[in-house]
Order: structure tokens, then sequence, then C-alpha cells
């Protein structure tokens, strides 16, 4: 068996060792960046190796080899059970990845509908009860919901910190993030812990930038974490000041940002080489299953030259 097939397919088991090895020697920005890209070619490698392989089982029915013009016997030898079974679960992936993205069309129309029977000051919409809460919505142009419970667990100088944190979500496009690498998982549960990484490599980011907005790290780091004692996870796909691991958040910010330029290259050329790895073995499968199907054809394009049809040959 062409060993091409199982190496996109087998690279997601790296992706937790190299989450713990990247994420901290990144600025969260290249992390954020990095990361989803990794997800995103990661995932979209093991599909194609699925599809390509699956395609491969459809080479040898009749209909599909007449339509494709070659011959099912001049194709080299076909595994129909693992092209069923690649079949068999590329077709389950694809109803998650369809139920995954109706979800979250649905949530988000619900969401922003549930948000809009709220009045809006600059952006922010208090919502009234106990339960602390707080995050942030893309909708309407985006909007931050933060709770009158979570509001009294904070200080003045906590609560800016936290609005900060909130409208860098919003301001930074952290949520096309989160869709992209929600998705990514879904095609290829392999990946949940790089993409675990990621979203705290999108904490991260907008803790930063708070720190940055705020002048005053340690004021954030307290922020977020009276915020996740206070409050409970984020509501569906929203991104909040309560995700991620909050002790690793809060050690980042409570520590100077160190400049490792060395261990930051090392880092990213990892992740580059991995992904561009499984990219370029897909890109070998696909190219040997096209050379294949085009060798197989020879024999049908002769036979139709040499055997011609007896009412042209001999009839006129």
């Amino acid at each position: 068996m062409d060993p091409d097939f199982w190496v996109p397919l087998l690279l997601p088991l790296a992706a937790w060792p190299l989450a713990r090895i990247v994420t901290p020697r990144l600025p969260p920005r290249a992390a954020s960046w990095l990361l989803t890209t990794g997800c995103l070619v990661l995932a979209a490698a093991g599909t194609a190796a699925l599809t390509l392989q699956a395609f491969a089982g459809l080479t040898l029915v009749p209909a599909i080899a007449q339509a494709g013009h070659w011959s099912p016997q001049a194709l080299k030898p076909v595994n129909v059970p693992l092209a069923i079974g690649c079949g068999l679960l590329l077709t389950a992936l694809g109803m998650a990845f369809t139920r995954t993205a109706v979800r979250y069309a649905r949530w988000s129309c619900a969401l922003t509908r549930e948000l809009d029977e709220h009045n809006s000051a600059a952006g922010v919409i208090v919502l009234r009860g106990r339960e602390p809460v707080a995050f942030s919505a893309p909708g309407r142009g985006g909007r931050i919901a933060i709770s009158s419970g979570m509001l009294d667990a904070l200080g003045p100088a906590e609560r800016d910190a936290l609005l900060a944190h909130e409208r860098a979500h919003l301001r930074l496009r952290h949520h096309r993030f989160l869709i992209a690498i929600t998705l990514a998982a879904t095609l290829n549960p392999l990946l949940r812990p790089l993409c675990s990484a990621a979203r705290f490599a999108l904490e991260r980011w907008a803790d930063e930038a708070a720190a940055q907005h705020i002048g005053d790290r340690t004021v954030v780091a307290k922020a977020v974490a009276k915020a996740a004692l206070a409050g409970r996870a984020e509501p569906g796909f929203a991104l909040a000041a309560t995700g991620g691991p909050v002790p690793r958040r809060v050690s980042a910010l409570l520590t100077a940002p160190a400049r490792r330029l060395p261990a930051a290259l090392l880092s990213a050329t990892l992740v580059l080489g991995v992904t561009g790895w499984s990219a370029q073995t897909v890109l070998d499968s696909a190219t040997d299953l096209h050379q294949n199907l085009e060798s197989a054809q020879d024999p049908a394009t002769d036979a139709q030259g040499i055997f011609p049809d007896e009412d042209e040959g001999f009839g006129r």
C-alpha cells in the first residue's frame, strides 16, 4: 500500500506534542495564524487523501470506467475494502462537517436575535442576572455581552481590562479563526489538540492586546483570573475571557514577554514542515492516480483505433 496515503492521516497524531512545543515559543499573534493555518492544511490534506482513495475504488466501477474512457483491467491494483472504508468515513465526516456548520449558523442567528432584544451602549450589552458571564458576539458589527453579575465581581480597572479583551476579539476577527479551527477539528478529530492550542493562542492574543491597551499586565491578569473564577465557560461558539487554560494565561501575563527569535523560527519551521509534508504527499498521490488513469486509457483508445466499426469498415 502506498505510504503516501497514511502520511496526511497520521501526521495529526503529532498535534499535541507539536502544540506544546510551538505555543509557548511564538508570539500569540504568530501562533494563532500558524496553528490555524496548520489545522486547515492538515484537515484538507486528510480529507483529500480519503477522497483520492475512495475515488480509486470508484474507478473500477464499469459505468464510471466507461464514462472516463479507461480500462479497469489496465489500472494498478486497488485495495477495494480500504476504498470502501474511506468512502464511508468520508461520508460520515462530511455529515459531521455539515452538521457543525448548520449548528454554527443557527447559533449565530439565535444569539443575534436574543441580543437585539437588549439595548446596546457603545457595542456593550448589559444582561440582567446574577450569573457572571461575558463574551463577544460577531453579529451586527460585533457586540459584547456582559452580565451584571460579572460587573459586580470585578473592580473598575478590571472591567476595563475585560472589555478591552473582548473588544480585541472583535477587532482582530478572532471568530473567523474560531470557526475555521472548529470545522477543521470536525473534519479530522485527531486535530483537536492542535485546534485547542490555536484557540488558546487566540485568547493569549486578546490578552496581550488588552494589556497593551490598558498599559498594565497585572490588571489584565487579575481580570482574567477573577472572571474565570466567577464565571462559566463561554456559550456555544463564542469567545470569552474565561476560555482556555486560565492559569497559563495568567502566568504569561505576569511574566514579561521574552524575545526568543531562534526558538520561534524553529517552531515556525517545524509547523510549516509538517503541513508542507502533508500537502506534498497528497499532491503526489493525486499525480500518481492521474497518471494511472491516463495509462489505462491507452488500451481503450488503441482498441478503438485498431478495430473500427464494422459498418464503417465493410458496409460502405
